[in-house]
C-alpha cells in the first residue's frame, strides 16, 4: 500500500452537501418572493429547472467561457425567465440573497466529521476547490470544517479551475507537497479524478450514488467512512 502524506479533498458534493443545502435555499426563496403566484410551476420545477441551468452556466465557468459575475447574474434571471416569468419581474436582489443564505447552511455527507477527526491524526489535510472565496470560506465556518484544514485552496485563490494542473500544481505548493506524497479526494470525474491524474496525484473517487462509469480511478468509494479502510 503506498504512503501518503497528504490528502487534498473537494468541498462542494464530497464534504458539504451542495445538493440539500441548495434545495433548502431554493425553497426559501421561492416562499420569500411568492413564486407560487404565478400558478405555472411548482417548487420542485423551480429546483429543478434551476439546477439544469445552474450546473451548465459552472461548466462554461469551468472552461473561462464566463465569469463569475455572469454566472450569477444570470442564472435565476435565466431559470425564471424559461418558467414564464417574465423577465422584468425577476427579483433583482434574488441572486444575491441565494449568495448570503447558502452558505449559512451546514448539511454535510454523512460521517465527514468522523472521518476528518480520524484522518487529521495521520495526514495533513487540505482543500482544493472551484468555488469562490466570500462563498466557500463560509461554508466550512457554518459546518465546522475549517478546522480540519492546513491550506484551503480555491479557484479565485489560485487564478486557475480545477481540472487544470497548474491548479493541483499550486496547491501542493501552498502544502509543502509532492505529488507522489500526496491524494485528492473528490467527486467530479473530470475536475477531480481527471485533474489530479494529469498533475500525477492519486485519486479517490467519491461516487455514493454509484454511478457507472469508465474512468480509472486509483481509489472509489461510496460514503466517506470507506476511506478508513485504506487510510
Amino acid at each position: 500500500m503506498k504512503t501518503y502524506r497528504h490528502l487534498f479533498f473537494d468541498l462542494d458534493h464530497t464534504l458539504w452537501d451542495f445538493e440539500r443545502n441548495a434545495d433548502e435555499t431554493l425553497r426559501t426563496l421561492f416562499e420569500r418572493h411568492d413564486l407560487e403566484r404565478y400558478g405555472t410551476f411548482t417548487v420542485e420545477e423551480f429546483i429543478a429547472r434551476y439546477q439544469d441551468i445552474n450546473h451548465a452556466l459552472w461548466r462554461l465557468y469551468q472552461a473561462n467561457k464566463i465569469t463569475q459575475q455572469q454566472l450569477r447574474a444570470t442564472r435565476f434571471v435565466r431559470t425564471l425567465s424559461r418558467l414564464g416569468v417574465p423577465e422584468h419581474e425577476v427579483p433583482a436582489e434574488i441572486s444575491e440573497q441565494f449568495t448570503e443564505i447558502l452558505p449559512q447552511k451546514k448539511a454535510v455527507f454523512p460521517h465527514t466529521h468522523e472521518t476528518l477527526n480520524y484522518l487529521q491524526t495521520k495526514y495533513e489535510l487540505h482543500l482544493i476547490t472551484n468555488g469562490f472565496n466570500d462563498v466557500q470560506y463560509r461554508k466550512l465556518e457554518s459546518s465546522d470544517l475549517t478546522k480540519y484544514f492546513g491550506q484551503i485552496v480555491t479557484s479565485e485563490h489560485s487564478g486557475c479551475l480545477k481540472p487544470d494542473p497548474q491548479m493541483f500544481a499550486h496547491a501542493l505548493k501552498a502544502a509543502g507537497a509532492t505529488a507522489a506524497e500526496s491524494l485528492m479526494v473528490g467527486d467530479n470525474l473530470e475536475c477531480d479524478v481527471l485533474g489530479a491524474f494529469n498533475a500525477g496525484i492519486d485519486q479517490v473517487y467519491f461516487n455514493p450514488a454509484r454511478r457507472r462509469h469508465f474512468a480509472q480511478t486509483t481509489y472509489e468509494i461510496a460514503s466517506l467512512a470507506e476511506l478508513r479502510e485504506f487510510l
